[in-house]
């Protein structure tokens, strides 16, 4: 598995573009222990990785996010554990640190030596690292699907059907206290996509109530209106900055211009 991963980082150009295809294999190697272990029968699985694994989003992710649907399935400290444990058995220096005292369940896996074996840093000591978080009380309201997928593997996920998926990322772009250029690439990825696209209006509500909005939020007619002014005022630069490193074409930032998509979120007004 190890000699896998290194093979598919050194068919890359570029530092990022190694990194990117080492931690998004990681990931799904990550996912398929946890399908493996019955953790899609209570968590849904969400955010901007799984819009990648599922919607084909030309940008990698840092994180695996997903949201409790139910009490069934194994706890989150259990599975951590046995993450570490089926990374260790195929190779690799891992280390998995949680914290499941919170509402958001934690953890990060830590991957040594990969770095330098892949050339990128001349440090084994240097990770690449793996967020986990688990929503132990997501926002009611989210539809969800089953999926199957087979990207590095077959893999069978429960997720959030697509205007679900896309209420977290409006609340997202609504609600971060800092400039998250991910963000807003996601949302005009997902405006040209799905032209029309409308976030699940009940989800995003409660959403923006367990975050303490403070306005009331608008009806559906008049979402778009709320997000172009927060767009509008976005520093781009620090978009550029944060977006284009994770992207499989970086040169798809000259297409997510912010004029682009401010015209994007006018287009049903």
């Amino acid at each position: 598995m190890k000699d896998y991963v290194l093979e598919l980082a050194a068919k890359q150009s570029g530092m990022n573009a190694k990194l990117n295809v080492m931690r998004e294999y990681l990931q799904a190697y990550i996912l398929r222990v946890m399908h493996d272990n019955g953790a899609f029968s209570n968590l849904a699985f969400v955010g901007g990785t799984a819009l990648r694994f599922m919607h084909r989003l030309p940008r990698f992710s840092e994180d695996l996010d997903f949201s409790a649907e139910n009490i069934e399935g194994p706890a989150f400290a259990e599975l951590m554990m046995k993450i570490k444990e089926e990374l260790s058995l195929a190779g690799y220096n891992a280390g998995v640190t949680f914290n499941d005292a919170k509402t958001v369940n934690s953890a990060f896996v830590k991957i040594k030596e990969l770095m330098k074996d892949a050339g990128i840093s001349p440090f084994a000591e240097q990770n690449i690292s793996i967020k986990i978080e688990v929503d132990t009380n997501p926002p009611k309201g989210a539809v969800t699907e089953t999926m199957v997928v087979n990207r590095y593997f077959p893999l069978s996920f429960l997720t959030y059907e697509r205007n679900s998926l896309f209420a977290g990322k409006v609340h997202a772009v609504l609600s971060r206290e800092y400039t998250k250029g991910r963000d807003y690439f996601d949302l005009g990825w997902y405006l040209s996509k799905w032209p029309g696209i409308a976030p699940n209006i009940v989800q995003l509500d409660n959403a923006l109530k367990q975050t303490g909005w403070k306005k009331e939020f608008p009806v559906e007619t008049t979402w778009r209106k709320i997000v172009f002014e927060v767009a509008s005022k976005v520093d781009w630069a620090k978009v550029k900055k944060d977006a284009e490193n994770f992207l499989e074409r970086p040169e798809d930032m000259s297409v997510f211009t912010k004029e682009n998509i401010l015209h994007l979120l006018r287009k049903e007004d």
